[in-house]
């Protein structure tokens, strides 16, 4: 079972763009454990999204199956994001002929306007130092 956060993951989907941001937390978590899942209750079906680990890719990846979206980090990849200051991977996804969908997966920097979101556990924005 994967942790569920107080704040969970953010994704944001636009056309054929994913993108997912993590919190300290979540990126800790995700080091540890290797995938994160939340999920949002329609009240008739939940959508469950997350990120994954998958060794034997090169490139990030992501399937939606079952009202699940996952997006697949290779091992390589995850380590190198957990462990540094390197701040997100993208990729272009083929889909079928001519289609393609842009993943991308970054680490949740606090804003610098006023927000009323908590942040606390967002990356230290380097505008704001």
């Amino acid at each position: 079972m994967s942790k569920v956060f107080q704040k969970p993951v953010k994704i944001r989907i636009r056309e054929n763009s994913i993108r997912y941001r993590l919190s300290r937390s979540e990126v800790d978590a995700f080091a540890k454990e290797g995938h994160i899942e939340n999920k949002t209750d329609f009240g008739f079906a939940d959508f469950v999204y997350g990120i994954q680990v998958l060794d034997g890719i090169d490139s990030l990846a992501a399937t939606y199956i079952g009202n699940k979206l996952t997006l697949f980090v290779p091992l390589t990849m995850q380590k190198e994001w957990t462990s540094t200051d390197k701040v997100g991977f993208d990729s272009i996804m083929n889909t079928g002929p001519g289609k393609t969908l842009s993943l991308l997966l970054e680490k949740d920097w606090a804003c610098i306007d006023k927000s009323d979101e908590d942040q606390s556990d967002n990356f230290e924005n380097p505008v704001s130092s």
